[in-house]
């Protein structure tokens, strides 16, 4: 329930850490602006779309604004912080289709306007898990028909990121996103995994499975090595993908990201 505090709405959620850097959020972006374009290109409205919990600096919504204007140029992009302090400072960075505001989970845009990508990075990460599907609903109500909330975590350059996409019906899917030059082996990733997944990681769990098995075929496409850790990531994805309900292909893989439906590394009841 959201709590009034002298009349006034109070925003719902609790203060982040704050920590971010430029181009951290970089993956992402990209995943929005290459196969989840369809969704702002296809707005019969203005589309907007939410960085939530921006953190102490506002870099990440800057970013984020000059590289889906290339995918459609009137989308406007909305910062949205609890800690009033980051907002204020965040302001005279203000300019058109981009704005800050106060607020949280509750998502509060002029007139009532609902958005069409929710972006929430580290996050959730301080939340316990048992909170996430609240936060998630919350979310989901504000969404914009065809809207997408993403939930993610990276680590603090943006090497390694994670998230989950999803739409008014729940999770819809899982996308890994790893920096490929000096990548050991997949799993590395697993610290990074969004809330709803990192205590999953365990025997027994469909992402424990799921990411044994793609450490497994990045194992045997150890000889395309020779080829550069591009192409093993490939054949190790290529392999992944006779086991596994993937959502990507090629062009995605060569980019060292690979999403799976979310049904088949779900945690388990």
């Amino acid at each position: 329930m959201i709590r009034a505090v002298s009349g006034r709405v109070r925003p719902v959620g609790t203060i982040t850490r704050g920590t971010t850097n430029p181009n951290r959020l970089r993956r992402c972006d990209r995943w929005l602006a290459g196969p989840q374009a369809w969704r702002l290109r296809h707005s019969p409205t203005r589309p907007i779309v939410v960085d939530l919990g921006y953190g102490s600096s506002p870099v990440t919504a800057v970013e984020l604004h000059g590289r889906i204007r290339r995918v459609r140029r009137d989308v406007d992009v909305v910062g949205i912080e609890i800690d009033p302090d980051r907002v204020t400072a965040a302001k005279p960075l203000e300019r058109e289709g981009l704005a800050f505001r106060r607020g949280g989970f509750e998502i509060p845009l002029r007139d009532g306007a609902r958005p069409t990508v929710v972006r929430a990075f580290n996050v959730l990460r301080q939340y316990e898990e048992a909170q996430v599907p609240d936060a998630w609903a919350r979310v989901q109500e504000r969404l914009a028909p065809g809207g997408l909330l993403i939930d993610g975590t990276c680590d603090e350059i943006g090497r390694r990121a994670t998230w989950v996409a999803v739409d008014a019906t729940g999770p819809v899917s899982l996308t890994i996103s790893l920096r490929l030059a000096g990548l050991e082996r997949p799993s590395d990733v697993a610290e990074r995994l969004p809330k709803a997944l990192v205590h999953r990681n365990v025997a027994g769990e469909r992402i424990h499975a799921f990411l044994a098995d793609l450490d497994q075929a990045w194992a045997r496409s150890a000889p395309h090595s020779s080829w550069g850790a591009r192409q093993r990531f490939l054949a190790a994805a290529a392999d992944v993908g006779q086991r596994w309900p993937l959502r990507d292909g090629r062009a995605r893989w060569r980019l060292g990201e690979i999403t799976v439906a979310w049904e088949a590394v779900a945690p388990r009841p």
